[in-house]
Formats: C-alpha cells, structure tokens, sequence
C-alpha cells in the first residue's frame, strides 16, 4: 500500500468548516514482524488502532513535539501501517502557513511532524475512518506512476534500517530531507 498511497489527496476539514488538503509524495511502511514497527511486540493503548482494521488513521506522538499520521493497511489482529512522510500542499496554504510559520510552500508538509502540523492534527484524530470520515479523509487523486516511485531505506530508525520500504515521488520539491543512504530497488516480489 505505501506506494500506492502516492499521489492520493490527504483532506482535513477544520472545525470552522475550512478545508486543507495535501497530495501524499512520501510514504514509509511498517509491516508485521517488522521490529521498527509499534506492533512488533504486542497491542498498547499507544498502538491499540494499528491492530484494528485498515483504511483507520493511527495517530501517535513522538520526540516530545511531533504528531505524527499512518495509515492502517491490514485486517484487525495484523498490525500494519503506512507512515504519511510529506505532502504537496494543495488547498489551505494560508491556514497552514500560519499553523507552521512559514511561507515556503515546500516547507509547509515536509516531514511527517510538519504535514500533522499543518493540518492541525493530533491524538483526537486516532482511528478515524479515511475512507468515510467527515473531519479527514483520503481521496483518489492520481496514483504516481511506477517508474516515478524512487524506493529507499527508512528514515529515523534503528533496526530495520536496510528495509527499502520508503517511498518517495522522483523530482518532487515536496518531500522530506531525511537522510536515508541511496535510492535502491525492493528486490522483493511484492512490497508493503
């Protein structure tokens, strides 16, 4: 699903009705068995969603200051997610820019804490439905075609870190400055 999920439109309606949304450039996925994973080990209040049914957004907070936004991908029991990593902003830029504080509009959604800011979200938002939901929802926008998915190491962990699970739209100014070593190929037949 991560690469799928390229070129997809994150939308966020906020409480006085305004509407931001943002086409997903970079994804990360995080499997079962994977030890990077929040499921590797067992469910926790924490990671209670990335064991319910996919199309949920799991929802956690991380280095004291960052939410950071996943999308669950499996059946219940399967703890799997895609980790949201930067977006193309697209409607809201004043809102965000004002949320961020800054003016750049590739520096808006470039980074997973960055694209949570932006869009004002946080905890509250933990297992809402992006398929049917009403406040944040996922729509089809137009699917990054194969031969321009760049495919690489995860950024921002410890083990697991020669995984080319990391996906990212070539050429795009949008995606994060992670520092992951060198774009590869997954010679895996299928990839998360």
């Amino acid at each position: 699903m991560a690469p799928e999920l390229l070129g997809r439109v994150l939308v966020r309606i906020l409480s006085d009705g305004r509407r931001l949304s943002g086409r997903i450039v970079e994804t990360e996925a995080y499997e079962p068995g994977d030890p990077a994973s929040h499921g590797y080990r067992r469910m926790t209040a924490r990671n209670g969603t990335m064991f319910g049914p996919g199309g949920h957004l799991y929802v956690y907070f991380t280095y004291g200051n960052h939410w950071m936004l996943n999308v669950v991908t499996r059946r219940s029991a399967e703890p799997s997610a895609v980790l949201l990593r930067a977006l193309e902003p697209l409607e809201g830029m004043d809102v965000m820019r004002r949320t961020r504080g800054r003016d750049d509009p590739a520096a808006l959604c470039s980074g997973p804490g960055k694209l949570a800011q932006a869009l004002s979200v946080d905890r509250a938002s933990d297992g809402v439905d992006l398929v049917r939901g009403r406040e944040l929802w996922l729509e089809e926008g137009t699917q990054v075609r194969t031969a321009d998915v760049m495919v690489g190491p995860r950024v921002g962990v410890s083990v697991g870190v020669d995984e080319p699970w990391r996906f990212r739209e070539r050429g795009s100014s949008f995606v994060s400055k992670g520092r992951p070593g060198p774009p590869t190929r997954s010679r895996r037949s299928t990839t998360p």
